[in-house]
């Protein structure tokens, strides 16, 4: 058996519009290079060889130029218009894959993912054909009626992270049924075509960038890891 083909969507369909910036949260500068930037060089530190598919809106071509040209090195990339929904954005992402292997959903947004956490979906994708990072809920949860609210044990809950990660065969047979309102992720989308998922231990610096607050939580995260360990 040779080598196993590696598949990185890059999801970024953001406005930016909770930043209150004109620019998508996916191109400001953070550290120095855009958002997206990070998410790239993650991959690709962690899966040489792997195949970046980035799917932006089609009106956000250009700004891609910017985060190509942040890049040290070459980048085996391509750009996909993304759909109507993310659901849409992933299929679009989706069909640019010819051949079988392991493909990673992520969001662009979420730049701090390690290449620990990539390689250990990589492992649980090839063995279980799926894995989903999760972390456990630490806050409080009530659930709301109206005006009324009532606790909900945590104990059971889990926080649902990116990269989630497939075998092709898993992932690109389930993206050609009839999109669905429920269809909140990739694992939703797996699940409702029968096929179960399996989760694995995600990161709590593993952060989506939403707000102004994210971005200065991410810069002093990305400082921090430069400074604990110099890059191999």
């Amino acid at each position: 058996m040779g080598e196993i083909k590696k598949y990185a969507v890059l999801v970024a369909g953001g406005k930016g519009m909770r930043m209150g910036n004109a620019l998508p949260k996916q191109f400001l500068p953070l550290c120095g290079k855009p958002v997206l930037a990070h998410s790239v060089k993650t991959f690709v530190n962690a899966l040489p060889g792997v195949h970046i598919i980035l799917v932006l809106p089609a009106g956000q071509f250009s700004y891609a130029q910017i985060v190509l040209q942040s890049l040290t090195e070459p980048v085996d990339v391509e750009i996909v218009a993304g759909g109507e929904t993310r659901f849409h954005s992933v299929q679009n992402g989706l069909n640019a894959i010819d051949g079988e292997g392991i493909v990673f959903v992520h969001d662009g947004a979420r730049p701090l993912a390690s290449k620990e956490l990539i390689l250990r979906c990589l492992q649980q994708a090839i063995e279980k054909g799926s894995a989903i990072p999760a972390i456990p809920v630490t806050d409080s949860i009530r659930m709301v009626d109206e005006d009324e609210s009532s606790p909900i044990s945590r104990d059971n809950l889990r926080i649902i992270q990116t990269p989630q990660t497939f075998r092709t065969e898993v992932i690109i047979p389930a993206f050609k049924q009839a999109y669905d309102a429920a269809f909140t992720d990739e694992a939703t989308v797996v699940e409702a075509y029968g096929t179960p998922v399996f989760l694995t231990p995600g990161e709590r610096s593993n952060i989506k960038v939403t707000t102004p607050e994210d971005m200065v939580i991410a810069e002093a995260l990305l400082k921090h890891q430069s400074e604990g360990a110099p890059e191999a």
